[in-house]
């Protein structure tokens, strides 16, 4: 049997997660669990689905992000903005309104062709199925 083990996996987390003494998570034990196995292994709350996809557009996976987009407003095709480098993420507040909806806020920054962006906003999610799921946001 071949490992899907890479070396990806040992790396810090893009999300910016930290165990109990303030150390980086790997990828493999954070985000990476999630992405490619939306099926076998959803993300457990609204904020850890956040925090994946906020993964996911840093390695540009156009699949999870659609898998985890709510249907009443997924795109048909998803582009990403070229040349990005994705520089951080940070929770600004989980929270949740009952037990089939979530908010989350967010502060994502990137560069893009020497331009720096910061990316605010306030996701709002939603629980079906057991799996929780991207509606949309409002931007700040």
């Amino acid at each position: 049997m071949q490992s899907t083990f890479s070396p990806a996996d040992s790396a810090p987390c893009p999300c910016g997660r930290a165990d109990a003494r303030h150390r980086p998570l790997p990828f493999g034990a954070c985000c990476g669990r999630y992405l490619g196995h939306f099926d076998e292994e959803p993300a457990p709350d609204a904020e850890s689905l956040m925090r994946s996809r906020y993964c996911a557009f840093v390695r540009e996976d156009a699949a999870y992000l659609l898998a985890t987009w709510h249907a009443s407003h997924r795109p048909p095709v998803l582009d990403f903005e070229p040349a990005a480098k994705w520089l951080g993420l940070a929770v600004k507040d989980a929270r949740a309104v009952d037990a089939e909806h979530a908010e989350v806020e967010f502060v994502a920054r990137y560069r893009v062709a020497g331009r720096a962006v910061r990316l605010h906003e306030r996701s709002r999610f939603v629980r079906e199925g057991g799996r929780w799921f991207y509606v949309d946001g409002d931007l700040f």
